[in-house]
């Protein structure tokens, strides 16, 4: 069972949440409304994942983040907020969020993303993924660094559909190879890159400007 930790300011929301994370048949170990408590509860109860709103009520969920992530590396968050704002989202990224999900998401939507989440993948709403790259294409920060040149054609090309949120098995069906292939370019690609996990994944192509097909 995946445990789950919920941190939001508003009360009916968190219970809201809670109640249908339950109903899936999640373990919501935990709820929290604000910085301070989401850090020292989840250090206590570690749970799977963290789905974190932005705006808590001393200070931003992304603090939160950055330090739940610092010291619970196994320990995935996911924010759920009602911003869409890009630099939102880029701040929430670049602090440790392994994904990021907007509230007019369906349930469906959720549950499918915490799943993911608690699975290693990165998960975005539609859209934030190519957003985030386009950003850093416009500032001009992305670069091919010194460890792009270490992967191969077909790795970097599953790099960038992972940096859009695909599951292994979409990108299996998009590039035309088997589910097995597609995980071992996956884990040759983290290995090269000396990363851990698909959401360590995604920044790394976020931050060298790894575009995205359309």
């Amino acid at each position: 069972m995946i445990r789950v930790m919920i941190v939001d300011d508003h009360p009916m929301w968190r219970e809201g949440v809670a109640r249908d994370l339950g109903s899936r048949g999640y373990d919501v170990c935990a709820t929290a409304s604000d910085v301070s408590g989401a850090v020292k509860i989840a250090l206590a109860t570690r749970p799977d994942v963290v789905v974190m709103d932005l705006q808590l009520g001393d200070g931003s969920g992304v603090d939160a983040t950055r330090e739940i992530t610092a010291a619970l590396p196994d320990t995935r968050v996911l924010v759920l907020s009602a911003s869409a704002e890009q630099d939102d989202v880029l701040a929430a990224v670049k602090n440790g969020a392994s994904g990021y999900l907007v509230k007019s998401a369906s349930l469906d939507e959720f549950d499918d993303a915490v799943r993911r989440t608690a699975e290693g993948d990165a998960v975005f709403s539609a859209g934030l993924a190519g957003l985030l790259l386009g950003e850093y294409r416009r500032l001009g920060t992305g670069s091919a660094g010194p460890e792009v040149p270490k992967l191969t054609e077909r790795e970097t090309e599953v790099l960038r559909l992972v940096a859009r949120g695909l599951t292994a098995r979409q990108i299996a069906t998009r590039l035309v190879l088997s589910h097995r292939t597609v995980e071992n370019h996956v884990q040759n690609t983290l290995r090269k890159l000396q990363l851990h996990n698909r959401a360590e994944l995604v920044r790394y192509a976020i931050e060298h400007g790894i575009d995205a097909p359309e």
